[in-house]
């Protein structure tokens, strides 16, 4: 009796390994499982945030862009009202610096 004991608690303990084994290998497919889809889940994070900030970049590149022919147009009203208000200044004092001019050149020093 002694041997068949033995016999059986060799083969409750052989069974209760065999399935531990099998717990510890569906814990480990399931682990795998979750590993891939959370892989999953965040490359599909990524690739949604990615396109986001690819849509908001192009956005304001279009309103810089907008912006920059509205301020070249600006700058150039700028420069020729500038340039204008420098013809005018030229303008009025040409007499006196043709003057001071002339005076000099026709006026000799011993």
């Amino acid at each position: 009796m002694d041997a068949s004991r033995r016999q059986s608690g060799i083969q409750q303990l052989l069974a209760a390994e065999q399935e531990a084994q099998q717990i510890v290998n569906a814990a480990r497919a399931a682990k795998s499982a979750r590993l891939r889809q959370a892989k999953e889940e965040a490359e599909r994070e990524i690739a949604e945030y990615r396109s986001q900030m690819e849509a908001e970049f192009q956005r304001k590149v279009a309103e810089s862009s907008g912006d920059s022919g509205a301020n070249v147009k600006r700058l150039e009203q700028e420069t020729a009202a500038k340039i204008e208000q420098l013809n005018q200044q030229a303008a009025s004092i040409s007499p006196e610096v043709i003057q001071m001019l002339l005076r000099h050149v026709t006026t000799v020093k011993n």
